[in-house]
């Protein structure tokens, strides 16, 4: 009897998006459907029509409903604070809020909206004040979304027992000691936080069987997809560092898998590979954000993009119908893409190694539907850039128009990684862009 299909749907806020693939990681097909919410089993359905995939076993990841938002609590600005900052930096969230010390007021937390908060603060048998002083205020505050506590193990017990009436996952420490940056856990704490108390409550989904379909969130997905392309191309003589810039409508993702690159030594250690979310600039909805942003990176003389970008703000379901309006998407994508770069390699270090970047993968819709000629000139545009260009010197660029990395991601998780590795082997043998010699 032959091993069924296995199809990779991706429910994002505005598209739903199916690949089928078979057991041997051919790409049998793709498709995608505006995403339907209240109901969002019908865009799958739908997705499943297309593809004619009813008998293939479903593996979901979804970014629906604004992804998940996390807030981080945490000790010493530099030390544990940071450590949380930068474990969410790699376990799929959006960081909306962060702060360090005992806090006395949580009105900014409250108003930057969490669906998780990461509790964090103190080596294991170290300063316990901090820890216990922040879930007491977080506790007395009726703080509803769930608590992943991750913070000093000798406090864990009393910390619990502080916020005995609150939703809360306690896991291990997420700085054991100074500069052990121990991020696991806490990762896999925040996904199933994410999975079994946030997502059923982003009003997508009526019963629970969607719930029951989605294994991760998407980004945490597409992270697994790049790390593991990492380690596909990593030889002898090249460690493989993979970059990954996701331009999308609303926010520009960055993710680097550097897991194959020795560790350069950070006082707080890094997590191998991470992601970064850039949520004031995006191709229609943050469009303004990226001609200001390029004026204060200096990228560009003067403000002549901003109409064009405040039209796309104003109609987000703008689509260029002539070749100008298709110019000015693509040079907006380009500024997105090198100052979304820029910050990433700024916010976690530049760990990618003497020899930069093997692989530049260019993701979003307006990278997948550009002709060649577009895309050419965005690689001219990054490898340009004055900061970019240590990085890419040797980095070959490709896109990822079959949108692969998160089905991979999912596969790999869910224990198909053969089937994985073969998929991701469409991006790792393409025809890429090379640099000039």
């Amino acid at each position: 009897m032959p091993v069924p299909a296995l199809l990779c749907v991706d429910v994002g806020s505005t598209w739903t998006k199916g690949a089928l693939v078979a057991p041997d990681g051919e790409l049998l097909g793709t498709a995608q459907h505006a995403t339907t919410p209240p109901e969002v089993l019908d865009g799958i359905a739908a997705v499943t029509s297309a593809l004619g995939a009813s008998s293939a076993e479903v593996l979901a990841c979804s970014s629906a409903g604004g992804g998940l938002r996390l807030a981080v609590v945490g000790q010493e600005r530099l030390v544990s604070t940071e450590a949380g900052y930068r474990v969410a930096l790699s376990a799929g969230a959006k960081v909306v809020h962060v702060s360090a010390g005992e806090v006395e007021s949580l009105r900014p937390l409250r108003a930057d909206r969490p669906d998780v908060v990461l509790l964090v603060g103190g080596t294991d048998g170290g300063d316990e004040a901090v820890l216990l002083h922040n879930a007491r205020r977080l506790a007395e505050n009726r703080i509803s979304v769930p608590i992943v506590l991750a913070g000093n193990a000798h406090a864990r017990d009393e910390a619990l027992g502080v916020l005995a009436d609150r939703t809360v996952v306690a896991t291990d420490n997420v700085l054991p000691d100074v500069g052990e940056l121990n991020p696991g856990p806490a990762r896999d704490a925040i996904r199933e936080v994410f999975l079994q108390h946030v997502i059923g409550g982003k009003g997508l989904s009526r019963g629970k069987r969607f719930r029951s379909l989605v294994r991760t969130v998407t980004p945490d997905a597409v992270l697994v997809g790049v790390s593991r392309l990492a380690h596909l191309l990593a030889t002898d003589d090249d460690p493989g560092a993979v970059l990954v810039v996701d331009v999308g409508g609303a926010t520009t993702d960055v993710y680097s898998a550097v897991s194959t690159v020795e560790d350069t030594g950070a006082t707080v250690a890094l997590p191998a590979d991470r992601r970064t979310v850039e949520g004031d600039i995006g191709m229609r909805w943050s469009a303004p954000g990226i001609v200001t942003e390029s004026r204060a990176e200096q990228l560009i003389p003067d403000d002549t993009l901003m109409p064009a970008a405040k039209r796309r703000a104003t109609d987000v379901d703008f689509v260029p119908s002539t070749p100008d309006e298709s110019e000015v998407d693509i040079q907006l994508a380009a500024l997105a893409a090198t100052i979304a770069i820029r910050r990433h390699l700024r916010l976690v270090d530049n760990r990618l190694g003497p020899r930069g970047a093997a692989l530049l993968i260019l993701s979003g819709g307006v990278f997948r539907h550009a002709p060649p000629a577009a895309l050419a000139q965005v690689e001219q545009t990054l490898r340009a850039d004055p900061v970019l260009r240590p990085i890419l010197r040797t980095a070959r660029i490709t896109t990822d128009r079959d949108y692969v990395l998160a089905p991979a991601g999912l596969l790999t998780e869910a224990g198909h990684q053969a089937t994985a590795t073969r998929l991701l082997s469409r991006l790792s043998q393409a025809s890429t862009n090379r640099p000039p010699a």
